[in-house]
């Protein structure tokens, strides 16, 4: 027998998947609380037992390979220079490496405003800016302004190629834990963000898991490695585009509610075949991953109420005859209670369904119309994800609802938003079983094994 466990040190939960290779399928799945904040092996060895006892005896794993997003994931500061180009570079490497961006800075900054990266307790800063041979005084200002307030995080410089020899003399004069990578935009709107992004992965595991006491579980496991959200975004790639002979689902989109951060993660190709479209801004990635730091079930719940209008606050109270303000303080206030009763379990569904559609709403391309002597065009800025063949929910209050479809069909809600490039005419699946993230673990083993799980377990709606 070839037994694989996968587990996922989450914010909240800690998941774990037993996995049969032989079979070729899940055997159990389990979870337990994290406990991050005292000992994480506490919460690891209940979520164990708990598995175990679903399969009926104790299994001895040949491999067990971790995740990790607990203990708040791994925050990010991007700095830049112009926000709409090398910030928005900045940022989207950070995501594409599994972290969540809790600061962003552009232009010269002052050390009032990078002491936030000291406040915050930030992992790790990505320093950018300067196309190759472009500015370089900008990047060369922030780097020392960084040194003299005395961060002592990694920071990642991927900036301007030409002044990475003044770069690193900054690093050495002010000790800073520095790591020189390629430009994450070495020309205009044009991206390159492989360099930086590993780098970032490579920080994780060898300092990160250690800062945040999940170094305690290495005598239990074989190795944490990387963060939760990398090993979703691989999981969608594979589920996406197949492997070897095992066709793919095409394109999609999935959908990650937690009790934190609402994620979503597009796969799919960013170009348009319109002819009348001008695609404006940086390019777009095949895959694509944005998060939302305001938009959760629990500790981000009162961020949903913030984004919602007093008209559309009270649309939602009069059609669900609940007080929507009232519920998300209490969301925010109790992060353990889990809904038990047909009306806790509707205000959980709108909850989600508001991070599902402002959420979409962020992710997705706008267009915008103007008029030209050649009549009608358009300019496309962003994702075009109207062609996306599936729209996959995970996250425990999709999972777990009762109405999952009325959450996931926010994704495509048109009816206020007719210049946003949603989907237009998607199915609904389900990850019932919640292994994403463990299939992305999975896949570093065995891809085809873990696409085929997948295509397995995943259920229409």
């Amino acid at each position: 027998m070839h037994y694989y466990l996968l587990i996922d040190f989450g914010s909240t939960y800690t998941k774990l998947t037993a996995v049969d290779k032989e079979k070729g399928d899940i055997i159990a799945t389990a979870n337990s609380f994290t406990t991050v904040a005292t000992d994480i092996t506490v919460g690891y060895k209940k979520a164990l037992e708990k598995l175990h006892q679903k399969i009926g005896r104790t299994i001895e794993f040949d491999k067990k390979i971790a995740c990790s997003s607990a203990a708040g994931g791994l925050k990010m500061a991007a700095i830049g220079l112009v926000e709409e180009l090398t910030v928005e570079a900045a940022k989207r490497v950070c995501l594409g490496a599994g972290a969540k961006v809790d600061l962003v800075f552009s232009h010269y900054c002052t050390p009032k405003e990078l002491q936030a990266i000291i406040d915050k307790k930030i992992d790790i800063v990505l320093l950018a800016g300067g196309t190759d041979g472009g500015n370089s005084d900008c990047v060369l200002h922030n780097a020392k302004v960084l040194g003299e307030i005395g961060v002592k995080i990694p920071v990642i410089y991927a900036g301007n190629k030409s002044c990475q020899d003044q770069i690193e003399e900054i690093f050495q004069k002010y000790q800073i834990e520095g790591y020189i990578c390629e430009n994450v935009m070495p020309r205009l709107n044009v991206l390159n963000i492989n360099s930086a992004k590993e780098k970032i992965k490579e920080i994780f595991l060898k300092r990160i898991i250690l800062a945040k006491g999940i170094k305690k579980i290495e005598t239990e496991i074989d190795k944490v490695v990387q963060p939760t959200p990398d090993a979703v975004l691989q999981a969608s790639q594979l589920l996406a585009k197949g492997y070897l002979d095992e066709p793919g689902l095409g394109e999609i989109v999935v959908l990650d509610i937690g009790g934190a951060t609402t994620d979503v993660y597009s796969i799919s190709n960013p170009n348009t075949s319109k002819s009348n479209v001008i695609v404006k801004g940086l390019e777009e990635p095949f895959a694509k991953r944005t998060v939302e730091g305001d938009l959760g079930m629990r500790y981000s719940a009162l961020g949903i109420l913030s984004v919602l209008s007093k008209e559309e606050q009270e649309r939602i109270n009069k059609t669900f005859a609940i007080d929507i303000a009232k519920e998300c303080e209490y969301h925010h206030e109790h992060v353990e209670d889990l809904p038990k009763t047909e009306t806790e379990e509707i205000i959980e569904k709108v909850l989600a369904g508001v991070c599902a559609d402002k959420a979409m709403q962020r992710h997705c391309g706008k267009m915008e119309e103007v008029y030209t002597p050649l009549g009608m065009m358009y300019y496309q800025t962003g994702k075009d994800l109207s062609d996306i063949t599936y729209i996959i929910g995970t996250g425990a209050v999709v999972i777990n609802s009762a109405d999952p479809g009325y959450i996931l069909t926010k994704m495509t809600n048109h009816e206020l938003n007719r210049m946003e490039l949603r989907p237009l005419h998607p199915e609904y699946l389900i990850d019932q079983d919640y292994i994403l993230a463990s299939m992305g673990l999975l896949a570093q083993e065995d891809p085809l094994l873990a696409l085929q799980i997948m295509k397995k377990r995943m259920r229409k709606i």
